[in-house]
């Protein structure tokens, strides 16, 4: 009977458009956040509400990301990958166009909700998939491609709206943005198929005639008979916290807890910040916009190494670089320096954060996988539904703008030392590359 390690090492155009299909959802996160960071002064003005009512618009967002990732992604482990990804994207397109178009605090927060909880599930959701469909060897290099979608997302909005702002009104970006993802909702359904390591562990209906006709796709030998069925049992947080997991699932939450604080103080304020800083709108959208172009090479930059290098201690070294960046930025410089700081940021931040994603499919067997990334991100959004409303509170203080950075780099470099040492518990033959065979569950 062969497995995983069997298979090719090449890519086929069945992966590519996996990946493919991943990324570009994922770009739907990036454009979700920053759209909200990019409407907000116009939001404030035509609202007449101030940062504290636009902090927790922010944090409606995160929180319904928090528990799209901790309650609805795990439905991922046990009913599928495909029809949790199908049924998250449906839900992130009503919350976007409902944004849209209604005209209360109350109501934008609520859909703002509901498009988080579309996201946080479709987070976890599709960084296993992309890295589950990906050549042994190269489930890094996937998942830097996945997360890369997020600055492609915050880019192309941040393009869009120089013009479409003052051109058509900010309601009807965020009617367009939901419009995005009504576009991808039958683009998944067509062509996103279910996992093969789904397949092969949990064995619904029809599993070995899916497997195969898969695994024909990407050049794969195909199975004889299925392997042993999965002999997991139970609640899967308790699995999270087995003998062999605890201390690295310990780790890897208090790491992504910090990381997301810092990331999305950048991300929900950038725009904001730059203003304080002493730029003008315009720059201030330039200054998002290099930020996540930075994201984008960030991303790609740290699956490329991690295929090389252990993801731990690459998170630590560009977390702590992130942590310096985030406090010059707030010192006051030149123009130029400015936007160059921005983008330094936003390489390391957002580089180091996909990092993250890595780290968890390296910790986890794919019986468990989608439940160990989804609790990991939940954990994590709960220091991004923090952030905005601290960031709010910082800023109306008239705290200096160097000290409100750092307040959320020290832990943004606390959070690199964690994620080096959960990275111990990845044995020494997966340095730098994601098993493709799944380890051994724990007993719980």
């Amino acid at each position: 009977m062969m497995r995983d390690a069997d298979a090719g090492a090449h890519w086929t155009a069945l992966q590519i458009l996996v990946v493919v299909i991943c990324t570009v959802i994922n770009a739907l996160d990036g454009m979700d956040v920053l759209i909200v960071s990019i409407i907000a002064p116009s939001l404030m003005e035509d609202w007449g509400i101030g940062l504290g009512a636009l902090g927790m618009i922010f944090s409606a967002g995160l929180f319904g990301m928090m528990i799209g990732c901790v309650v609805v992604a795990p439905f991922a482990d046990r009913f599928g990958r495909r029809p949790v990804v199908l049924a998250a994207l449906t839900m992130l397109t009503v919350g976007m166009v409902g944004t849209g178009l209604v005209d209360t605090v109350s109501a934008f927060t609520a859909f703002r909700a509901l498009a988080g909880v579309g996201i946080g599930t479709l987070l976890a959701s599709i960084a296993a998939l992309s890295g589950e469909f990906a050549p042994p060897g190269q489930r890094s290099i996937a998942i830097g491609w996945f997360q890369a979608g997020y600055p492609i997302g915050a880019v192309a909005t941040g393009l869009v709206a120089l013009w479409a702002i003052p051109a058509f009104g900010w309601q009807a970006v965020l009617v367009g943005a939901g419009g995005v993802g009504a576009i991808l909702l039958p683009v998944a359904w067509k062509f996103l198929p279910e996992s093969v390591a789904f397949l092969e562990a949990r064995q619904p209906p029809r599993a070995l005639a899916r497997c195969n006709a898969l695994r024909r796709r990407m050049d794969w030998p195909e199975l004889s008979e299925l392997p042993p069925p999965s002999t997991s049992r139970g609640v899967p947080i308790a699995q999270l916290f087995g003998p062999t997991l605890w201390r690295a699932t310990l780790l890897l939450w208090l790491a992504t807890l910090g990381g997301f604080a810092a990331l999305y103080f950048m991300t929900s304020w950038i725009t904001k910040l730059a203003i304080i800083a002493g730029l003008d709108h315009g720059d201030a959208i330039w200054a998002t916009t290099i930020f996540n172009l930075g994201g984008f090479a960030g991303g790609l930059t740290m699956g490329w190494l991690a295929v090389r290098h252990r993801v731990g201690l690459l998170i630590r070294n560009f977390l702590v670089l992130a942590a310096l960046f985030m406090t010059a930025f707030g010192t006051g410089m030149p123009l130029a320096l400015l936007l160059a700081t921005a983008g330094a940021i936003g390489v390391t931040l957002q580089g180091g954060f996909t990092g993250f994603y890595t780290l968890a499919a390296q910790l986890y067997p794919v019986e468990i996988r989608g439940s160990g990334i989804g609790w990991a991100l939940g954990i994590g959004r709960g220091g991004a539904i923090i952030s905005p409303l601290a960031g709010a509170y910082l800023l109306d203080g008239g705290l200096p703008l160097w000290m409100a950075f750092a307040c959320f780099a020290v832990p943004l470099a606390i959070s690199g030392i964690l994620a080096s040492l959960a990275g111990r518990n990845v044995p020494a033959d997966l340095t730098g590359v994601v098993s493709s065979k799944p380890a051994p569950l724990p007993q719980s």
